[in-house]
């Protein structure tokens, strides 16, 4: 292997730059439980304010804010209604059955991404038999769907079938800020469509740690005793806070660019007679599957050996992921490798 790594396995791998570390280092701070660190009230202030919405809650993780909202949405004998690949479903543990005692209706999305009138149709008719629709979660963008993201009419539609029904909808926007700057869509629309959204701040924005929940400051004020109870009360988060702020102010534009390198890896991999067909790559996700004469744990063996790491996604499937620790150089370096294999 090259002194050289390049980690395309995904965009958790980043690690803080010299001016987001600087950030951290002059953070004011204070106890966290208490209320009384002003940089994470500032960065859960500024999180809320650009997406339309009243607060936010800073958490240790992504599945954290996702199941302290299912946690506070539902109880048990309750149902959330979620696409089959959904992160919440397949990633986080089986942690709405754990923390919420709900129960799930998964329905079969393209791309990840689920309908209006498929969203309807799944509600729970009132039966004694049946447990009750509270909580509709969608995921933008899609990670198993490849990056994919919603138009806004879509959402808009959904919304409208959740507060006809008056069921509560959640975003798991672990890489909205991809979304937006892929599609031009803007933040504060997502406060007006969803009642609450969790943003994660340790993929493509860089950070090290950590994910805001964001709600009506009534709902917030709920969910800080669930995550008390969950074990994710910080006392000095502000050092960590500090990096989210400097994320939001420098690091959302530049996903642009992490887009256009998974664009030139799908092209280039969709020229390789050994892969078998590639997702659309619509953000910074480029997922393919291989073709059967070459089995996916020789694939990544391979490219281990040129340095590159990448990740199985399933059976004959691969997933490559850009960030902000991979350039153009270190691009050029993974197509010449694929040319070669």
């Amino acid at each position: 292997m090259t002194d050289s790594v390049i980690d395309l396995r995904s965009d958790t791998v980043t690690r803080p730059t010299p001016a987001m570390l600087e950030a951290m280092f002059q953070a004011r701070v204070g106890d966290d439980v208490y209320e009384e660190d002003p940089t994470v009230r500032a960065l859960e202030q500024e999180a809320a304010a650009r997406f339309g919405l009243e607060a936010g809650l800073f958490c240790p993780s992504g599945t954290m804010t996702n199941q302290i909202a299912i946690k506070a949405h539902t109880e048990p004998l309750s149902e959330v209604i979620c696409e089959q690949n959904s992160h919440i479903y397949l990633w986080e543990v089986g942690g709405i059955a754990f923390h919420s005692g709900a129960s799930v209706a998964l329905l079969p999305g393209n791309r990840g991404r689920l309908t209006a009138a498929q969203v309807e149709a799944a509600i729970r008719p009132v039966n004694v038999h049946y447990p009750t629709t509270s909580l509709i979660s969608l995921e933008n963008t899609h990670n198993r769907g490849g990056g994919s993201c919603y138009e806004l009419s879509e959402l808009e539609a959904i919304a409208e079938v959740a507060r006809r029904h008056k069921i509560a909808l959640h975003l798991d926007g672990a890489r909205i800020f991809n979304a937006l700057v892929a599609t031009g869509q803007p933040a504060h629309e997502y406060g007006r469509i969803f009642d609450t959204i969790s943003v994660c701040l340790s993929k493509g924005l860089g950070t090290p740690v950590g994910s805001v929940l964001l709600g009506s400051k009534q709902f917030i004020q709920k969910t800080k005793r669930i995550r008390k109870v969950m074990g994710g009360g910080m006392r000095q988060a502000g050092y960590l806070a500090a990096a989210g702020l400097y994320a939001l102010e420098n690091n959302v534009e530049r996903l642009a660019d992490d887009h256009r390198r998974a664009q030139q890896l799908g092209a280039t991999l969709a020229a390789q007679s050994y892969v078998a067909e590639v997702m659309p790559v619509e953000t910074n996700l480029v997922i393919f599957r291989l073709q059967e004469a070459t089995p996916a744990e020789q694939f990544l063996a391979q490219l281990e050996q040129q340095g590159i790491r990448a990740a199985s996604f399933g059976p004959q499937m691969i997933r490559f992921v850009t960030h902000l620790d991979i350039d153009d150089a270190m691009i050029s370096r993974v197509e010449q490798a694929l040319a070669a294999l």
